[in-house]
This record gives C-alpha cells, sequence and structure tokens, in this order.
C-alpha cells in the first residue's frame, strides 16, 4: 500500500512538468525560431557564411526550447545525470564534427 501511496504523491508531482503556459510558449518559441532563417534564406538579405550562422543559432536555440519547454530537462528531483548525459552527448557530437570539419578542411589545402 505504501508504494501505491508514494506513486500517487511522485503522479501529483507529474502534473507541475508542464503547464497550457509553458507549451504554447515553447510552441510560439519553436514557430519563430523556425520562421526566422526561412525568411532570410527565402528574402536572400544576408551572404552565405551570415545565412548559415543565423541557421545554426536558430538551431541551437530550437533544441534548447524543445529541451527546456517539452522535455522539462531542468524539472528533475534528485541526480542530474541526464543533464550531465546531455552534456557529455553534446561534447562528442562537437568533437566529431569540429573533427571532420577541420580533416576535411586539411585535405582541401594539401591538394
Amino acid at each position: 500500500m505504501a508504494q501505491h501511496q508514494s506513486g500517487a504523491g511522485s503522479h501529483g508531482h507529474d502534473d507541475s512538468h508542464g503547464s497550457v503556459k509553458s507549451y504554447v510558449i515553447g510552441f510560439i518559441l519553436s514557430i519563430v525560431l523556425t520562421i526566422i532563417p526561412l525568411f532570410v534564406v527565402m528574402n536572400h538579405m544576408l551572404s552565405r557564411t551570415s545565412t548559415m550562422v543565423v541557421i545554426l543559432a536558430a538551431a541551437v536555440l530550437q533544441f534548447l526550447v524543445q529541451l527546456f519547454f517539452f522535455m522539462h530537462i531542468r524539472e528533475s528531483n534528485g541526480p542530474r545525470w541526464n543533464v550531465m548525459t546531455l552534456i557529455f552527448g553534446v561534447v562528442i557530437l562537437l568533437t566529431v564534427v569540429g573533427g571532420s570539419v577541420w580533416i576535411m578542411e586539411y585535405n582541401m589545402v594539401a591538394h
């Protein structure tokens, strides 16, 4: 019976994870962060490099919006293992992508 009561207590905590307000804010931010790069690309507003920077910045911001507004990454109790795992994954991703770009640039110069 104690397990059932503790489960009900944790279920009550789950109700506070997302409110309609937070979902609406996340949804609007996601739409804005999709429209901005689209608008920049369709109207040829910036140079190629600046356009890529805008696209990448919007992608990173949209990733953060998804994590915080929809996946509730900051609202867990106890150890922050999922945050540490996420940071480790991002470090590995940046290492692989950065290393690949560096190798491709080095090969272009060598030939």
